[in-house]
């Protein structure tokens, strides 16, 4: 069934994201909704996930009932967009388009935020604890160590003479968390999809 909800885009949405002052860059909102859906917190709401978007003392503030509406139509748009893109299994980091030593080191540090501030941070829900197989612990745990892997090499190109060595393992990197993501999705959520469409309220 498509989604009542559609995505704007990224540019538009990162001119909404702005507009409301959220300090959550775009790649990593789209990775926290991700890992959200992911979850298997069935009492994680989408408004849960977009309120921790924001600091606690600086929450969006919607005047009018209209605005209300359109502010959680243009999340549940993205949203829905990564509903979708879980569905297909096809969860990609964007390709390293820019391959200059500058910034090669925000790529890893994005790649990092991604993974633990984007994603695990959505699956998890604000939880300690979740009841899932030790498999898929250790499959979320692995993620948190491939986001430090990031950040060593963001470290070491700083002050390597060959940025091209490191640029290949950035390559390798991204293809085993991109492999870490089909596993999970085709294993443990795609079997259980039917039960984690969320809406907004």
């Amino acid at each position: 069934m498509q989604s009542e909800n559609k995505y704007i885009g990224d540019d538009k949405f990162q001119k909404f994201l702005d507009h409301y002052a959220c300090p959550t860059p775009l790649e990593i909102v789209k990775f926290r909704f991700a890992g959200a859906i992911c979850s298997p917190n069935f009492n994680l709401r989408p408004t849960d996930v977009i309120s921790s978007l924001f600091p606690r003392e600086a929450q969006p503030r919607l005047v009018t009932k209209a605005e209300a509406e359109l502010f959680f139509k243009f999340f549940m748009g993205l949203w829905d967009e990564m509903f979708a893109e879980i569905k297909q299994n096809n969860i990609k980091f964007n390709p390293v388009a820019n391959t200059d030593r500058e910034n090669l080191v925000k790529l890893c540090m994005l790649r990092a935020n991604q993974l633990e501030n984007g994603f695990n941070e959505g699956f998890w829900g604000g939880c300690d604890t979740l009841n899932i197989p030790n498999h898929v612990a250790d499959l979320i745990g692995s993620m948190a160590d491939l986001a430090d892997v990031y950040g060593v090499l963001a470290k070491k190109l700083k002050n390597a003479d060959n940025k091209d060595d490191i640029l290949q393992v950035i390559i390798n990197t991204d293809k085993t968390v991109e492999k870490s993501f089909k596993v999970l999705i085709d294993n443990f959520v795609l079997p259980n999809v039917a039960n984690l469409q969320r809406s907004v309220n």
